[in-house]
């Protein structure tokens, strides 16, 4: 009776957590306003925004740092209206994500609007993402990048690559679907090895002839088809320095969106001190 019980305690406690667990909660939230258009649409009622202009975030500049602004569905009425656009726009935002509130947290690119009348209305202005890297709040960060690499995807397939029709989001912007040909095309990221190379004692860096001067780096190359990370990493490293790679081991992931929307994979890897020469 006992082991019976302990058994339901178990199983009782493991669902309690389940439902109670913030994170669990809000990844289930977000996967219903994927799916759920109509429940989707209502949450942009309630929504914060994120703001571009052609794919650059609008940043606001208080005293020595760098605000990125979440504007509220009301402030986005009002200037959509000031703008004399209707609240259609709001259809073209995308989901990036929600509070551990279940507010849900949108990005807009504004880029047929004038860029200058926007800035001065909101009182800041859009930032290349690499500097808005730099200078906004770790927390914003992620969130800007998977913004931009979302709003690229979306503008550049717009088309189905079988039929040439038009495609249409759903009101997430989590995929687009060809309704001719019966597609549906999910955004997408392309995996990329940076490896730092090493004797065990010195590391390897290189640089481009583009980079400023003192500027290094490790090496870094997409995965091709076919190819697992281990033999991307090898690959790479004998095709940018001429070395032969005798063990490797993963570090750590990121998401990176430049030049798109890339999958960061770094990697450790030791090379033989006696050839480790370039």
């Amino acid at each position: 009776m006992a082991a019976i019980y302990q058994v339901v305690y178990r199983r009782a406690s493991s669902l309690f957590c389940r439902l109670h667990s913030t994170y669990v909660r809000k990844m289930r939230y977000l996967n219903e306003l994927k799916e759920d258009d109509s429940l989707c649409r209502q949450a942009q009622t309630s929504g914060t925004f994120y703001l571009f202009h052609n794919l650059s975030p609008f940043l606001q500049k208080v005293g020595k740092k760098y605000l990125v602004p979440q504007l509220s569905a009301a402030e986005m009425k009002r200037i959509l209206e000031k703008f004399k656009e209707t609240e259609q726009w709001i259809e073209k935002s995308v989901l990036i994500g929600c509070s551990d509130e279940h507010v849900p947290h949108f990005a807009l690119d504004l880029g047929a609007l004038e860029k200058s009348a926007i800035e001065s209305e909101l009182k800041g202005s859009f930032t290349d993402l690499r500097k808005a890297l730099f200078v906004a709040d770790g927390k914003d960060s992620p969130l800007l990048a998977s913004a931009q690499s979302l709003l690229r995807w979306h503008d550049s397939h717009q088309y189905c690559s079988k039929t040439g029709q038009p495609t249409q989001k759903n009101v997430a912007g989590s995929k687009r679907v060809c309704h001719g040909s019966g597609i549906t095309y999910y955004p997408q990221m392309s995996p990329v090895v940076i490896t730092l190379v090493s004797d065990g004692s010195r590391c390897l860096l290189a640089r481009q002839p583009s980079f400023p001067q003192g500027m290094y780096t490790a090496l870094s190359g997409f995965c091709d088809v076919g190819e697992n990370v281990e033999e991307t990493v090898r690959r790479e490293v004998a095709e940018e320095v001429g070395l032969e790679v005798e063990s490797l081991w993963y570090s750590a992931s990121q998401h990176w969106p430049f030049p798109s929307s890339c999958l960061m994979i770094a990697c450790h890897a030791l090379v033989r001190a006696q050839q480790a020469e370039v």
